[in-house]
């Protein structure tokens, strides 16, 4: 992979979302009405929470039943126990929790605040939006639809706004991915000096996944969509699941 330059460009005009809408028709309508001219190896960023909506990954707290479990930690992180049933039954294990915060290893596999489960941008006070069903089939899904209805390869990223260990502030993360390579392995290649490179591996889809956030927005934007132009790849058929350290080589659990 080798560019000298990359444009990031955040696309106006898309609706809100609901349950069932069409969200390849959806990008596409936005995309020409904006005037943006698809080119090859673009990369499609889709904001998480929109992808959540359309699937209907909605949760009414007000049928949430909290077990004991979920009663007894809440107390203890001071949460709401029908919100904590939910933050446990999406995930698989619980790592860490401190009063406001509960940092679980969610289904997909990814270590995370409150399982990714949300309410901020979900219309009604009783309602909170989960993680899409399978980030992975949703990018392979659209990039499908976008590739025959463009008729350039294309690659497809579902991003999230997460934290980190040892840093403040949450950064966009790759938590699908379709065509572009989620992991770059530049094992054995030659740095400056001619040294082969021995343990570096590249996040290429979270990279394009912390630009496009830079463009999304974390607030009221409404810009839930960007087009990145300029890279070059070669098409993957990894997704994002290639980025998740497995638990046997994780220092840091």
């Amino acid at each position: 992979m080798c560019s000298t330059e990359v444009t990031l460009t955040a696309v106006t005009g898309v609706p809100l979302i609901g349950p069932g809408d069409d969200l390849a028709a959806i990008v596409i309508d936005a995309l020409g009405a904006s005037g943006i001219a698809v080119r090859q190896q673009d990369v499609i960023v889709l904001a998480q929470k929109v992808v959540s909506k359309a699937e209907g990954r909605y949760v009414d707290l007000t049928k949430v039943v909290p077990s004991a479990r979920a009663t007894t930690l809440a107390s203890v992180v001071e949460k709401d126990p029908r919100l904590v049933e939910i933050i446990l039954s999406e995930s698989t294990e619980v790592l860490r929790y401190r009063p406001g915060l509960i940092i679980t290893v969610h289904r997909l596999g990814f270590i995370m605040a409150n399982a990714g489960v949300d309410r901020s941008n979900v219309a009604g006070s009783e309602r909170v939006l989960l993680l899409p069903a399978d980030p992975d089939a949703t990018c392979s899904h659209l990039r499908r639809r976008l590739e025959d209805h463009f008729g350039v390869t294309l690659g497809v990223i579902i991003n999230d706004s997460v934290g980190r260990a040892w840093r403040n502030g949450i950064i966009g993360t790759a938590l699908g991915a379709a065509g572009v390579p989620a992991l770059l392995d530049l094992r054995g290649q030659q740095d400056l000096y001619g040294r082969a490179l021995e343990t570096t591996q590249v996040g290429l889809a979270d990279e394009l996944a912390a630009a496009a956030s830079v463009v999304m927005g974390q607030s009221s934007e409404r810009l839930p969509l960007v087009v990145v132009s300029g890279l070059r790849w070669m098409p993957s058929a990894q997704g994002a699941r290639a980025l998740i350290r497995p638990k046997e080589s994780d220092l840091f659990r």
